[in-house]
């Protein structure tokens, strides 16, 4: 397993537009446009799971989220990971480059985004409050400090 930081030159970049399309993931086709619009600035990064030539998975670090009250940032979001590949911390070693990248851009610390309880946990995160999204539903916002 393989953990990639995309840019747009890279070979996998208009695969995992593709692969982000029809990953069966409400949020996938949105991170398709972006890739394919790149709509990345700055520090933002995408990164890849790649497994025998074949991508598995995916997140990104960005500024904002799917919150009209962007009061934390940098998020680590977008987080997906192939049905066959769950199980093997791929989720875990996604997390760990995008959270290097955001330490080597000077920040301290990262927010996760979900709707879960009890997963991100396993990776050091705590929560620390929720958000109402552009959908109107209620996230559970998760930190760690860096």
């Amino acid at each position: 397993m393989q953990i990639l930081h995309l840019t747009p030159e890279h070979p996998l970049w208009p695969a995992l537009a593709e692969y982000a399309e029809g990953c069966g993931w409400v949020a996938g086709p949105h991170l398709a446009q972006m890739l394919r619009e790149n709509r990345f600035t700055d520090w933002e990064a995408v990164f890849a799971a790649v497994a025998n030539r074949q991508i598995v998975g995916f997140c990104t670090l960005l500024k904002t989220d799917y919150y009209p009250d962007n009061r934390y940032w940098p998020w680590v979001s977008s987080i997906f990971v192939d049905e066959r590949f769950r199980g093997l911390r791929v989720c875990g070693q996604l997390i760990a480059h995008a959270s290097a990248h955001a330490a080597a851009q000077g920040f301290r610390r990262v927010y996760i985004p979900s709707d879960m309880t009890g997963f991100y946990e396993r990776y050091g995160f705590e929560k620390i409050g929720e958000l109402t999204n552009y959908g109107g539903d209620t996230d559970n916002i998760f930190s760690r400090e860096l």
